[in-house]
């Protein structure tokens, strides 16, 4: 197996994008990154995407995007794991390369999620859990999280406000990103007077709505110098990738307030890298609700059961803390445009272990983690950078 490495990056903002439709997103995210490597052909494109069949009626969209873009002849297909496609797009095409079978992969995620009403776009979502026996009794995605995070609260006597610190934390890091669809930061008062959503999920525990499109340009790490003297950011490999599932539906798995899919794909991708949780500098994590960042965290050990949101309010998770996470504002302030978001994660380790994150930058960052969930956890790829 080769070692393969990230040779350019490219992303567009994130935001509701009405005025471009989703092959024209999937073409600035592309081009921009083709440029950054200094290639014009692929020998593969692979695109992260959920929802383009449910709200676009487009499906054959790795064929669409590569036609659109100029790529022809070429190999394409359309990867989908619910919110974790962008991370499993990466993963086939880290094997395509690490196997030999392609040399040049182009993998890209990509989602338009704000052209259709919202309950459209909500029963899409809803799409990532079990169709039979959760969302046909009438279960939104935000709702079951809310399950979730309302068992969490019982569970371990955890008050709403313990929350805060990670939709404080995104949103102070989302606020020098200027690829990010919310650039304000916000406090406590903001977070406890917001909206409730979904009891006890309020505003400011959501991920919003939007649109968007990132992509990446994967080489051998052996050619990797070929590449990056076309610009001043540096290569970055790919030490690890791994994915694990869960059960579909959260009433099926033994402790509903455990991701285990996490633990194993963290697991697996740390044994790869050669690396322990202590060695990382930061965590990209999936923090589409407030619970979730909790979850993540003491799923993959980094806190003990029912304390992770202690982290926050102990100031470890900012850029100077023990582990930095979201740190370009991630899903809540970054934006979760759901096929895209494991890509954006990848694009943002890639930023800070070249030195190029700007006033987000952390200091000597030489290894990350991203973790990219689907559904409410029954699907999550790990990988793990180095600079």
């Amino acid at each position: 197996m080769r070692s393969v490495s990230i040779v350019g990056i490219g992303q567009t903002p994130v935001g509701e994008l009405w005025d471009l439709s989703a092959r024209h997103l999937a073409y600035q995210a592309i081009s921009s990154a083709l440029a950054e490597a200094g290639v014009e052909q692929a020998d593969a494109l692979f695109v992260g995407n959920m929802l383009s069949g449910n709200l676009l009626d487009q499906e054959h969209l790795g064929a669409l995007v590569a036609d659109f873009c100029g790529l022809h002849g070429i190999e394409t297909a359309k990867v989908e794991a619910a919110c974790a496609s962008g991370a499993a797009a990466l993963r086939v095409g880290a094997m395509a390369v690490a196997s030999g079978f392609h040399d040049i992969v182009i993998v890209a995620g990509l989602e338009k999620m704000t052209d259709t009403v919202g309950k459209d776009t909500t029963a899409g979502l809803a799409t990532a859990a079990d169709a039979e026996y959760e969302a046909l009794h009438g279960v939104s995605f935000v709702g079951l999280n809310a399950l979730i995070m309302q068992r969490y609260m019982y569970e371990y006597d955890v008050p709403l406000d313990a929350f805060a610190g990670f939709s404080i934390n995104a949103h102070r890091n989302g606020a020098n990103n200027p690829k990010a669809m919310f650039q304000d930061a916000i406090t406590l008062d903001d977070y406890v007077r917001a909206p409730v959503i979904a009891t006890p999920i309020n505003i400011m525990d959501s991920s919003p709505v939007c649109d968007g499109a990132a992509a990446l340009i994967l080489a051998p790490t052996e050619w990797a110098h070929r590449f990056t003297t076309n610009h001043h950011r540096g290569a970055v490999r790919i030490l690890a990738s791994a994915s694990a599932n869960d059960t579909l539906a959260v009433h099926d798995r033994r402790d509903p307030l455990f991701l285990q899919a996490a633990q194993i794909s963290s697991q697996k991708a740390l044994r790869q890298a050669g690396v322990a949780l202590e060695d990382l500098d930061l965590f990209e994590l999936h923090d589409a609700f407030t619970i979730m960042t909790a979850l993540s965290l003491e799923s993959n050990g980094f806190a003990r059961r029912g304390e992770g949101w202690r982290m926050a309010q102990e100031s470890e998770i900012g850029l100077n803390g023990r582990l930095p996470i979201s740190t370009m504002g991630g899903l809540k302030s970054r934006g979760h445009p759901v096929g895209a978001t494991g890509v954006y994660q990848i694009v943002e380790c890639v930023q800070q272990l070249t030195g190029t994150a700007g006033a987000n930058q952390i200091p000597q960052a030489r290894l990350a983690m991203a973790q990219n969930i689907g559904g409410s956890g029954a699907t999550i790829v790990t990988h793990i950078l180095g600079s």
